[in-house]
């Protein structure tokens, strides 16, 4: 009722807060058959209890309005790829992406847009505990593929959509955070003198859009999982930042006390002995 009310008050809000609304009924996956019933079901009820006609037709046109907004909403939003995730299906995803162009394959996985609203499948896959389709999802996108033009990987375009997208998966999902990380790896099949290529994809574990310290060292030293704090990329990070920046700095920073000490023990030394002339 105080939806039906607010049309009449504020539509292009309420226009807004129904395409959000109808987003998240496309996570649940309600089919729109049900929205006819339950109109009918309204009107019906709001007839038992009023006998004013033009109040009846109001709630009527209201709750018809509504109705054909969040159908219209579910129907652009539910693509393959919601679909895949509501059936947690990592098989059902791979044969849905696999529709999609190259360069559009990360957008599917990562927006859905309706109006001026979007919804991310990866997250409401972490949302909703559709670890196999998340699962699916990241391997995806942290998959090279190429072109006769150019080559594809998606790590920018998921740093760029979510910039937190270690820290909900340190809550979320912990054990996605190492496919994450393995993802960030490109390791060379050709073997040269018994050695291997590897590409190390570090720049957002250290950057963020901003171009300021990224946080994601901080959130996975947070989670206190040991295997992750161990992986190759991680260390790779740490080392490199404690030898390029932090040594510097905790150097710096412990100047004046590594002075202070030497001080002290050099008067130590000398204090000790001025007692230690010849005796008279």
């Amino acid at each position: 009722i105080v939806m039906t009310l607010d049309m009449f008050r504020e539509p292009k809000k309420m226009v807004e807060d129904i395409s959000a609304l109808g987003l998240r009924h496309v996570g649940y996956g309600i089919p729109t058959d049900l929205f006819g019933p339950f109109v009918t079901a309204c009107i019906q009820v709001i007839r038992s209890l009023t006998e004013d006609d033009q109040a009846e037709e109001a709630y009527r046109w209201s709750l018809s309005l509504i109705s054909r907004i969040l159908c219209r909403v579910i129907n652009e939003g539910s693509t393959i790829v919601m679909k895949a995730i509501n059936a947690n299906s990592g098989k059902q995803l791979k044969k849905a992406v696999g529709c999609a162009p190259r360069g559009k394959r990360a957008l599917w996985m990562l927006n859905i847009q309706v109006g001026t609203h979007s919804i991310s499948p990866l997250f409401w896959a972490l949302e909703t505990g559709s670890l196999d389709a998340a699962k699916a999802i990241i391997v995806d996108l942290l998959t090279i593929r190429a072109d006769r033009d150019r080559y594809y990987y998606g790590v920018d375009i998921l740093f760029e959509r979510h910039p937190d997208v270690i820290k909900r998966l340190c809550l979320d999902a912990p054990g996605l955070l190492y496919t994450l990380l393995d993802g960030l790896i490109w390791r060379s099949r050709v073997t040269e003198n018994g050695q291997r290529r590897v590409n190390y994809y570090i720049r957002h574990l250290l950057q963020d859009m901003h171009g300021e310290f990224a946080k994601n060292t901080e959130w996975i030293t947070e989670s206190g999982d040991p295997k992750v704090v161990c992986h190759p990329i991680i260390s790779m990070v740490t080392d490199l930042v404690w030898g390029r920046v932090a040594f510097r700095t905790f150097l710096v920073g412990k100047a004046w006390f590594l002075f202070t000490l030497a001080v002290f023990i050099c008067s130590q030394c000398v204090l000790n002995h001025l007692d230690d002339g010849p005796a008279v």
